[in-house]
């Protein structure tokens, strides 16, 4: 590891840019976090680590059980409207076959808990980063709260919108509407103890997902086709006109829904691959790199592969060396996240399907696809991720078969 201490200042405290600061911290870096955000907040949804981020988190030496338990859901999979399983997939097979089960957690306790393994000061809040300056090979960082120089690095994790991708990929696409708005919300924990399967419902270009959260909260998501810029007046009322004849526990949960607690956004991609995530000493991660439709689950889960592989890259690099490892980081990331966004965009397009014969055919072919082929079409998912030189930190009780 070099003498010298290293710097790096990451745009955004998301998932993905907390957990880069994390794995540059715990390889020697200095690390500065900017975020927009006037302070840490509580507002957000759920999302579900697979077990290749839980596997990426460990080559950090980071935990997520710890901010909120380890559950192991009973079942998950696909459902019709009226209740009837197209596809399920059983919670221990899952666990058996790769190392561990997913883990479901809100958005803040994770993001609390990676703050937490930072050193106190890192994250600034009310501090957009708005340009970088990289001339002459010495970033200096544009900030609403002032300008930072000297970083031997920075990180634009800034979001589906990056403004570091829109100044140093001025002729990309940028991003595509997928046709589609989505809802999501957490509910309280239930005073039942009965427990909710993982599931996501598909209907005529509408779905519907309920995921229990390990702390015992439930996260709701609902999708429907319909134009960028849809927002219902009554928020409710939407919601039980579209999904509210659904089969149980759908109404009863929408009767709990606080319409101000409910996120909606429009769902988008980018409309074509960047051609490198890096610049001299900028390097990009999570959506502001390969921002990817929800349809995969992924788009969370790959912004945490990026930061351990950056972090791994960067973790003997002296200053001068920081460019090179950042074309490595390139080479490791841009043909897996890029196939991901192509999946997830195909995938988005048969759940979002609207015609009630394909529809019907759709859902037939998901119901007679055999379980060993739904395995295999998760296996490069789930088993995809590895540090570019083969090298893995494997937590105590995990298996091995990566």
């Amino acid at each position: 590891m070099s003498a010298v201490q290293r710097h790096a200042v990451v745009a955004g405290a998301g998932i993905g840019g907390l957990t880069a600061a994390l794995a540059l911290h715990r390889r020697g870096w200095r690390v500065t976090v900017c975020e927009r955000a006037a302070g840490p907040t509580a507002v957000g949804a759920g999302i579900v680590l697979a077990p290749n981020a839980l596997r990426a988190f460990a080559t950090i030496g980071f935990d997520p059980t710890r901010a909120a338990g380890r559950t192991v859901p009973a079942a998950m999979g696909l459902r019709r409207p009226d209740g009837r399983w197209l596809s399920r997939a059983d919670g221990a097979a899952l666990a058996a076959r790769y190392g561990g089960p997913p883990l479901a957690l809100h958005r803040s306790a994770l993001a609390d808990a990676l703050t937490a393994a930072l050193p106190a000061g890192t994250v600034r809040h009310g501090a957009a980063v708005t340009s970088v300056d990289d001339a002459g090979g010495s970033p200096v960082v544009r900030t609403g709260a002032g300008d930072l120089a000297g970083a031997d690095l920075v990180v634009a994790a800034d979001g589906i919108h990056s403004p570091l991708r829109r100044q140093y990929f001025p002729d990309h696409p940028g991003l595509r509407h997928s046709g589609e708005t989505a809802w999501r919300t957490v509910l309280p924990a239930p005073a039942s103890r009965a427990r909710t399967e993982t599931a996501e419902t598909w209907g005529r270009g509408e779905r519907f997902g309920v995921v229990p959260l390990a702390d015992g909260r439930i996260y709701l998501y609902a999708t429907a086709v319909a134009p960028a810029g849809h927002r219902p007046a009554d928020l409710r009322g939407e919601l039980l006109r579209r999904y509210g004849t659904w089969h149980d526990p759908i109404p009863a949960l929408l009767e709990r829904i606080d319409p101000e607690a409910v996120l909606q956004h429009d769902l988008y991609d980018l409309a074509a691959p960047l051609p490198r995530f890096h610049h001299g000493r900028l390097a990009w991660l999570g959506d502001a790199a390969h921002a990817m439709t929800p349809n995969l689950g992924q788009g969370g889960c790959q912004a945490v592969e990026d930061a351990a592989v950056l972090g791994h890259l960067l973790a003997d690099t002296g200053p001068a060396d920081v460019p090179a490892a950042l074309a490595a980081y390139s080479a490791a990331r841009c043909a897996r996240t890029d196939a991901i966004r192509v999946r997830a965009r195909r995938a988005g397009r048969i759940a979002a399907l609207t015609h009630p014969l394909a529809v019907a055919v759709r859902d037939l072919a998901v119901r007679a696809a055999p379980a060993g082929a739904g395995y295999r079409a998760m296996d490069a998912l789930f088993d995809g991720f590895a540090l570019p030189d083969g090298m893995h930190t494997v937590p105590a009780g995990v298996g091995t078969r990566w």
